[in-house]
C-alpha cells in the first residue's frame, strides 16, 4: 500500500531544464543515454535525501566532494530529455545565498564560518577552470518567483491530489508546469516588451532578464518544468486547487499591453496576496 512520504522537505520551488541528449557532447551524451535506460534511476525524494544527508555530519558537508552524476529524465515526443542534477554547483551558489535567507547567528549555528569560507573557495577555484559552468536546475524557498510564471501557460498546468513516483512507494501531491523552451522564450521576450513599455524598471523587469539569459544557455528543443516542489506540503489541498498563478500573470501582462492598468494591477494584487500569505507561512510557529 503506498504510504505519504515520511520526509521533512524544504519548502523549495524548482525550475529545471531537461535538454535533448544532442545537446550534450561526448562521452557525456553516452553517459545520459545509458542513464535513461537504468530502471533504477533515483526520484525526485531521492535527490532531497541525499542533500539532507550531507547536513548531518559535524561539521556538516555544505557542498559534496564529488559532482553528482545523476539527472532526471523525461521522453518529449519521443525525444529523450536529461536534466543533470549538477548538486555540487547547485550547492556552491544556493550557499552563496544562505547571508540572505538566514540571521547571521542561526547561518553561523547551521554552517560555522570557516566551512563557509572554505567551500567558497573550493568554488572559486573550480569557477576558474569552468567559467561557463550553469546549473540545468534553479531553486527558490517559500516561493515561486513570478517571473517564472511569465515562461508558462495555465493549459500547461498540471495538478494531481496523490501522486507517487516510480518504485518509491511513496503519494505526493504534484503542482507543476511543462512548456517547450521556444515557448517559455517567446513569452519571455514578450512579458518584457509589456513591462518595459508600462514601467521603467523594477524586480520583476530584473528577473524576467535574468531568466530569459538562463534559458538562452540551452538546446532550442529543450522542455522548461516549473515545479512547485516541497510547497505542496504545506499549502492546503483547496488553495493549491485554486491557484493559477500563471494566468494571473498572462492576464496581467495582457492588460499592460492594452493599456489598462487597472486590470493590471489586480491581477498583480491577487498574486502578491497569494505568495505574502505563503511566505508568512514561513514565520508561523
Amino acid at each position: 500500500m503506498p504510504k505519504v512520504s515520511s520526509v521533512i522537505v524544504p519548502y523549495a520551488s524548482y525550475l529545471r531544464v531537461y535538454e535533448p541528449l544532442a545537446a550534450f557532447p561526448e562521452p557525456e551524451r553516452g553517459h545520459w543515454a545509458r542513464y535513461a535506460r537504468r530502471p533504477d534511476r533515483p526520484s525526485y525524494q531521492d535527490e532531497l535525501r541525499r542533500s539532507l544527508a550531507d547536513l548531518l555530519p559535524t561539521p556538516p558537508v555544505p557542498v559534496p566532494v564529488h559532482e553528482s552524476d545523476d539527472a532526471f529524465v523525461l521522453e518529449v515526443d519521443g525525444v529523450v530529455c536529461v536534466c543533470p542534477w549538477r548538486t555540487r554547483l547547485r550547492g556552491w551558489q544556493a550557499l552563496g545565498d544562505l547571508a540572505e535567507e538566514l540571521p547571521a547567528p542561526v547561518l553561523d549555528a547551521v554552517l560555522p564560518p570557516l566551512v563557509r569560507h572554505q567551500a567558497s573557495q573550493d568554488y572559486e577555484r573550480w569557477m576558474a577552470g569552468n567559467p561557463d559552468a550553469r546549473p540545468w536546475i534553479r531553486t527558490a524557498t517559500w516561493q515561486v518567483p513570478l517571473n517564472w510564471f511569465v515562461l508558462v501557460s495555465d493549459e500547461e498546468r498540471t495538478y494531481e491530489k496523490e501522486s507517487g513516483e516510480k518504485g518509491s512507494g511513496e503519494i505526493s501531491p504534484v503542482l507543476r508546469y511543462r512548456t517547450p523552451m521556444v515557448q517559455a522564450r517567446r513569452r519571455v521576450a514578450r512579458g518584457l516588451r509589456a513591462l518595459r513599455d508600462a514601467i521603467d524598471e523594477g524586480p520583476l523587469i530584473d528577473g524576467l532578464i535574468d531568466v530569459g539569459r538562463w534559458l538562452e544557455e540551452f538546446h532550442p528543443r529543450s522542455l522548461v518544468e516549473l515545479d512547485y516542489g516541497g510547497l505542496v506540503h504545506v499549502l492546503p489541498a483547496e488553495e493549491l486547487d485554486g491557484d493559477h498563478s500563471a494566468a494571473d500573470v498572462a492576464e496581467g501582462i495582457e492588460a499592460l499591453r492594452g493599456g489598462d492598468g487597472l486590470a493590471a494591477g489586480e491581477a498583480y494584487g491577487r498574486l502578491v496576496e497569494r505568495w505574502r500569505a505563503v511566505r508568512d507561512r514561513r514565520s508561523a510557529n
